[in-house]
């Protein structure tokens, strides 16, 4: 596909609630995507483990139980990914769906993020490196990792905690990602630094942007995403003439709303061999560096 100059991206702050029926899950996803696509974005970024809060739909005996609750998610999510899919196509944008539970064939359960065209296209990124709180609830590691080659650019997913390893996201960007997206669900505020720590960094090393979309407020009735803090961001490399602080907007932390901003594409891909310092270039002069292109899927979503 031709090389987009601009992408239009929105983040979500999203707020876990406590809806009482799908029918009020899938309204407050319509409200939200409806305000997304307001904003002049041409890509909503959902946060990681938003799906969960459709376990609340279906009463205590199940949000209050983990197992049950990863299995009665990870079974809605096809309907999910169509629910959102038909708001993508009525709003003519992509989406990246909440990431939630997805079982596996051998019957594992993965953290998925979908990400959604307004064409009906689908592409899958499964959390690639567990933290060892999803150990402890029986989440295990998905494969492979996927540049999307889309209509806004060549996207990649880093799912929270994926954002904190580099070799990840220079395998993408050297695959051809435009744009890393960080979906993120952290119940500490050192929890939120880190991952808004390792996504500029990971934006700073590749000449890349980077988006993170947290979750955010508490949800005591849920033992997976009872409290939830953070704030989105969209962040790029410091440097004159595009942000001075690597920073091109950001949220109030823990509030509910979406963080907005157009990105100069092509004057980041034009910074690995003008801008003020080269990281992209030199990462190669790094011991030990070595090519990471060949760890990466190339999925087109026409």
């Amino acid at each position: 596909m031709t090389a987009p100059q601009i992408l239009k991206v929105a983040s979500a702050q999203y707020p876990i609630g406590q809806p009482d029926s799908l029918a009020e899950w899938e309204d407050k996803i319509s409200t939200w995507v409806a305000a997304g696509a307001a904003t002049g974005a041409e890509l909503l970024v959902f946060p990681e483990y938003a799906a969960i809060e459709q376990a609340a739909c279906f009463g205590p005996d199940v949000y209050n139980d983990l197992t049950t609750t990863l299995e009665r998610v990870a079974h809605l999510a096809d309907e999910r990914v169509a629910f959102h899919a038909n708001l993508a196509a009525k709003h003519g944008v992509h989406i990246l769906v909440g990431s939630g539970p997805a079982k596996t064939a051998d019957g594992r359960f993965v953290n998925s993020a979908q990400l959604v065209t307004p064409t009906g296209a689908v592409g899958v990124q499964d959390k690639l490196i567990m933290t060892p709180f999803e150990h402890g609830w029986g989440v295990t590691a998905g494969a492979p990792l996927r540049v999307f080659d889309t209509a806004l650019g060549k996207l990649a997913v880093l799912i929270c905690y994926d954002s904190e390893f580099p070799l990840l996201a220079r395998a993408a960007v050297e695959a051809g990602a435009d744009a890393i997206l960080v979906p993120s669900c952290t119940e500490r505020i050192s929890g939120y630094w880190r991952v808004r720590t390792g996504s500029q960094a990971r934006a700073l090393e590749n000449t890349i942007v980077t988006v993170q979309s947290p979750t955010v407020g508490d949800a005591p009735w849920s033992p997976a995403v009872d409290f939830n803090v953070g704030a989105a961001g969209i962040y790029v490399p410091p440097e004159h003439g595009v942000s001075d602080t690597g920073v091109l907007a950001e949220g109030t932390l823990n509030k509910a709303e979406w963080v907005y901003a157009a990105v100069n594409l092509a004057s980041l891909r034009q910074l690995r061999t003008s801008g003020e310092m080269r990281n992209f270039g030199d990462w190669p002069a790094q011991p030990g560096a070595e090519p990471l292109k060949k760890t990466v899927e190339m999925v087109t979503l026409s």
